[in-house]
């Protein structure tokens, strides 16, 4: 009986609980949480994914793997937290020796928003007034786009100009896109029918619902959660490899 017990208990500890994809209202709590009991700073937070999401683009396209001559990337962002996640991760590119070019059509008159703007124009990232509709011009002058268009708070049912227009170039280009935690377009909790085709999904937190569906490259940035939360959520993210602050699922 008891060699029974035994073996049963081993077979339990080598049941590795499945990953946790969050719905919509659980990745708010999390970051309700985050800010309120845990003392997170919106600054901090947005910091460390922004940083966290230039690190996976090194991971999934380094200097030495691009195909043109300058390792340009389109930044584009939107007015909300993605945005701001999308102009902290052009920062740290400029840092690693890209040539990030930001596209930001409707800027938010958040304090925070407007310090990261400030934080690009400083580092002489260069800001385009308007993205061409001829998608040509765009695989020509980048080696690939960087989505931080619409996150998780995103009514994907509703989406209004310009950002619908800018779907409908992105849905067209050849080169590849990095969508930031949740793809443009898509609905947090379903898998996508309309959306854009990311080739590389970086997973802020934990992963979202809709990214059970992701067949691309995806990358988790979620080693700084504390603890209790993880056990909280039971969101079982894996073991992250050595140092690093973000792993390829």
């Amino acid at each position: 009986m008891d060699k029974m017990n035994h073996s049963s208990a081993e077979a339990e500890a080598e049941t590795i609980e499945p990953l946790r994809y969050l719905s919509k209202g659980e990745a708010a709590a999390i970051e309700t949480e985050l800010l309120r009991d845990y003392r997170f700073g919106q600054q901090q937070l947005i910091e460390i994914w922004g940083q966290a999401c230039a690190l996976a683009i090194t991971k999934a396209y380094p200097l030495s793997s691009l195909g043109k001559k300058q390792p340009t990337v389109l930044v584009i962002c939107g007015p909300d937290q993605n945005g701001s996640i999308g102009l902290v991760c052009a920062r740290h590119l400029r840092m690693f020796e890209y040539e990030p070019t930001i596209y930001h059509p409707k800027r938010s008159p958040h304090s925070l928003h407007q310090d990261f703007t400030v934080q690009c124009e400083k580092m002489d990232i260069p800001f385009l007034s308007y993205l061409p509709t001829e998608v040509q011009l765009i695989n020509d002058a980048y080696n690939l786009v960087i989505d931080a268009m619409l996150g998780p708070e995103a009514d994907c049912t509703n989406i209004k100009e310009p950002y619908s227009g800018i779907l409908v170039t992105l849905k067209q280009v050849k080169i590849p896109i990095a969508s930031v935690d949740v793809p443009s377009g898509w609905d947090v909790e379903e898998p996508s029918q309309e959306g854009i085709n990311p080739e590389v999904l970086i997973s802020l937190t934990a992963p979202k619902k809709c990214a059970m569906s992701f067949s691309g490259k995806h990358f988790l940035a979620g080693r700084f959660l504390p603890y209790d939360i993880q056990k909280k959520y039971e969101l079982n993210l894996p073991d992250y490899p050595g140092t690093d602050c973000l792993i390829e699922l």
